[in-house]
């Protein structure tokens, strides 16, 4: 088992940041949450100014957790209106996770119209379709599969994963990413535009979820998805909202009014969506609609 003490000037909240719909694969037991990253099944929980973990070192941890950022400093950055000061002081300690970049794209097309728990059987369903088993003492788990697992597989078999009308998507774009191994780096050093537009080469990616993936896995903090709770939000809470129509003139509100970490306020909108709508939409996830 590992400690690490958070900064008391560095607010982190463990449940807030993994069941807010930007991860899929992690599960909330009595005794904190598991889930696995990469090669390795990970047990943590958070008391207080305290995280404890087995399953990963501490560097993995900070860099996953992104406990390295300053998110005093963002928050302060982007509390620029009612809403989102409100959201801040609600959902203060959510933090974005720093995910793997394949696992994160391949999840968030299996993610398009679909709610959180629909989402999560078919991620789970393509683990244990085409990842590699772990034997652990809590049982057999499996690791996010590979380009190649997928790409080369019967479409028989990705079928059992009830994707849909998302499975060739999905088999085409592991295809093409398989063939092309530098591809992670090669996005990571685009600036967000031309990442975005890299991004939207591929079969099965939109811009919500192309927002998503530069958001969740690549750092690019200016991205801002816009799903159906955002759009509502944007058009009744703020007087600029409603004017807008397309994804593009929601998305470009978001990332000029909030800056470039918009993406930041976007997951703390999402977070408090509840509170400021007044609806539930708790299993929903930021690309549920279509881009336009």
């Amino acid at each position: 088992m590992h400690t690490i003490a958070l900064r008391p000037d560095q607010p982190f909240d463990l449940d807030l940041t993994l069941s807010c719909g930007q991860v899929f694969r992690w599960e909330r037991g009595k005794r904190g949450w598991t889930g696995v990253v990469g090669d390795s099944l990970i047990c943590i929980r958070q008391e207080g100014r305290s995280l404890t973990f087995q399953g990963a070192d501490p560097g993995c941890i900070i860099s996953y957790f992104q406990l390295d950022e300053d998110l005093a400093g963002i928050l302060s950055s982007i509390d620029r209106d009612p809403q989102i000061h409100a959201a801040i002081s609600r959902c203060r300690g959510l933090r974005i996770v720093r995910q793997p970049a394949w696992e994160c794209l391949a999840s968030y097309i299996c993610a398009t119209y679909a709610n959180i728990p629909g989402i999560k059987r078919r991620i789970s369903l393509l683990c244990r379709c085409f990842g590699d088993p772990l034997l652990t003492p809590a049982g057999e788990v499996f690791t996010f599969p590979s380009p190649g697992a997928i790409a080369f597989s019967e479409p028989c078999r990705i079928a059992e994963c009830r994707l849909g009308y998302r499975a060739p998507y999905l088999k085409e774009t592991a295809r093409v990413l398989a063939d092309d191994p530098g591809w992670e780096e090669r996005v990571r050093d685009l600036p967000y535009e031309k990442a975005r537009r890299e991004l939207l080469r591929l079969k099965g990616v939109g811009k919500k979820v192309a927002d998503c993936v530069l958001l969740f896995a690549f750092g690019k903090h200016e991205a801002f998805p816009v799903d159906v709770w955002i759009q509502r939000i944007l058009k009744t809470r703020y007087p600029e909202g409603v004017t807008l129509r397309t994804y593009d003139q929601f998305n470009s509100f978001g990332r000029t009014h909030f800056g470039s970490y918009a993406g930041y306020a976007q997951e703390y909108l999402f977070c408090d969506r509840a509170a400021i709508t007044g609806g539930r939409g708790e299993d929903q996830v930021p690309v549920s609609q279509p881009d336009r």
